[in-house]
């Protein structure tokens, strides 16, 4: 069997302007980039308003785990095979970071016959969207200095700077700095620090926003500092928003390329689901809602984190209502929630599959909160055996799920057309009453202790009384309708990444929480969590290079 890589390559992919055409978009409003991916204009989008929306498909999964989920492969392998059972269907993923790429990761899009490309251009740099954002962002915090140095007409606390800079690698030495040493030239020395640009509220505002003017708005909306009153200090007030929508303006439009079945696919925005919302952008998913009868759609890591913030934010933001969700989840994984080492996933363990099943089990009771019909996608490994497959259905109609089991990985669409018909019966079915978590009303503390409590299954949350008053005077303020976001390892329900399965009465401690007026949500960060993440003891990159026949290789 051909590795991603080696499939990649050989993809017999279409023009750019073919695929746009396949969703009615004409070829002058189709921006670019080389042969193989394009930008949509904005005068399209605007061109669409009024128009039906079709049918919203998220797909979700267990915990991750190192033996491999495969949620954006479903997510590829479901549109392509939506379009082999006759149906009009797009996908709408996320970009690719470069820090999980360099790092630990490796590249995200999708695997085996079921991937978008052109892979090596997402998965370093592609339109430039990130690079973008992380200028807009750092445009932002040399304002502020500057600010400052030219003297302080706002009179900023400068121990009251709460705009961290944004870089998109993983660099845990820019963690916390010391910025602005050198004398009187360099500015007032203080304490700083750095982000991954994809934790930036930058990036959460341009996934959330629904056209350049509600981008302003909400890029002034975002709170810089404050005075020694405790006064904020806006974004508007410093003069950046202008300059930053300038600097976002080709950045807001949907990038569109395609599977290698040549099935269109937009790829826009890219927030990770454990530091921030972890989903596409809002203006990609209307967009292609407009133009197909259904839509593909991902959120980040496991529904716990993704799936709920897709549900508890993004829907509720933009009035999205999911018509059916997909949880995918594999054999390997099991087994390893089971308590078996990676290095035995190969040998048949039928015990260990039952035993590891909890963990999705939670995942299912979850989403049927929301009111959304939820079925279960086996992504097939070739080493999984008949009888674990039949214990992983068995388990799943035990709790009221269908699980199906899909070859995507090795066939394409072809192998995930049970699914595709399935989930047209869902959608059409008309039996889903989308409802988010939480009321607005709630208080802002009880909205997370409701994820904590209801999604995680903790005990107890544990705050101390500087969080408490701080998400008190935020309230008063009037941000307390606002949802939340939480910020939490991916690997566990706790906060704990090695507790595996589906543990309770746990205690999350909130260590710290944010306030994104831009983007519109309350940051909570749970235990050890990082929002610059370091590279691991081998990172990705030493194997990244330039090959004889001057091929990339490594990002897979």
């Amino acid at each position: 069997m051909a590795t991603d890589i080696e499939i990649a390559r050989k993809a017999n992919k279409k023009p750019i302007q073919e695929i746009g055409a396949k969703l009615g978009i004409p070829t002058e409003h189709l921006l670019p980039f080389g042969h193989d991916k394009a930008k949509v204009s904005d005068a399209f989008i605007k061109s669409l308003e009024g128009k039906p929306d079709g049918k919203l498909i998220l797909v979700t999964a267990i915990n991750p785990t190192p033996a491999g989920e495969g949620k954006t492969t479903t997510t590829v392998g479901l549109g392509d095979g939506l379009n082999k059972i006759g149906k009009k269907a797009a996908i709408c993923i996320r970009e690719a970071s470069l820090g999980p790429c360099f790092g630990m990761k490796g590249g995200a899009a999708g695997g085996g016959y079921a991937q978008v490309v052109p892979m090596e251009e997402m998965n370093l740099h592609f339109t430039g969207d990130f690079h973008a954002i992380t200028s807009a962002h750092n445009l932002l915090s040399a304002m502020i200095d500057n600010h400052i140095y030219w003297g302080n007409a706002l009179q900023i606390d400068q121990r009251r700077i709460v705009w961290r800079r944004v870089m998109d690698m993983n660099d845990r030495a820019l963690r916390q700095i010391t910025a602005s040493l050198g004398g009187v030239a360099n500015g007032f020395p203080t304490e700083a620090g750095f982000d991954i640009t994809v934790a930036s509220e930058v990036m959460a505002i341009l996934c959330l926003a629904t056209d350049l003017d509600d981008l302003e708005k909400r890029l002034g909306d975002i709170i810089v500092a404050y005075t020694r009153e405790r006064k904020p200090i806006y974004c508007r007030d410093i003069k950046a928003d202008g300059a930053m929508t300038v600097l976002l303006a080709q950045a807001m439009q949907p990038n569109i390329v395609q599977t290698l079945e040549n099935n269109p696919a937009f790829v826009h925005g890219g927030p990770f689901a454990n530091i921030a919302h972890g989903c596409n952008s809002v203006i990609a998913t209307k967009t292609a809602l407009k133009l197909a009868d259904y839509v593909v759609t991902e959120a980040g890591f496991g529904a716990d984190l993704g799936a709920e913030k897709f549900m508890n934010i993004k829907c509720r933001k933009a009035g999205l209502k999911p018509d059916a969700v997909v949880i995918v989840a594999t054999v390997r994984a099991m087994k390893m929630n089971g308590g078996i080492a990676r290095a035995d996933l190969g040998a048949e363990n039928v015990d260990a599959v039952k035993a590891g099943c909890a963990n999705l089990g939670r995942h299912i009771e979850n989403m049927k909160k929301f009111g959304v019909p939820a079925i279960v996608g086996i992504n097939h490994f070739v080493t999984d055996t008949d009888a674990e497959i039949a214990a992983m259905k068995e388990y799943c109609a035990s709790v009221g799920a269908e699980a199906i089991l899909n070859t995507h990985w090795a066939n394409g669409g072809d192998g995930i057309t049970e699914t595709a018909k399935k989930i047209v019966e869902l959608a059409e079915g008309g039996t889903a009453a989308y409802k988010p978590l939480y009321p607005d009303e709630m208080g802002l503390f009880e909205k997370i202790q409701t994820v904590a409590k209801q999604i995680y299954r903790a005990e107890t949350v544990t705050a101390d009384k500087k969080i408490l008053d701080q998400l008190k005077l935020w309230e008063e303020a009037g941000y307390g309708k606002l949802p939340v976001c939480m910020a939490k390892t991916q690997y566990s329900f706790t906060t704990d990444p090695n507790q595996r399965g589906a543990p309770t009465g746990f205690d999350l401690p909130i260590r710290e929480v944010r306030l994104s007026a831009g983007a519109g949500f309350i940051v909570a960060i749970c235990g050890e969590i990082m929002t610059m993440p370091g590279l691991p003891r081998v990172p990705s990159a030493e194997a990244i290079k330039f090959n004889d026949a001057g091929e990339i290789e490594g990002l897979f």
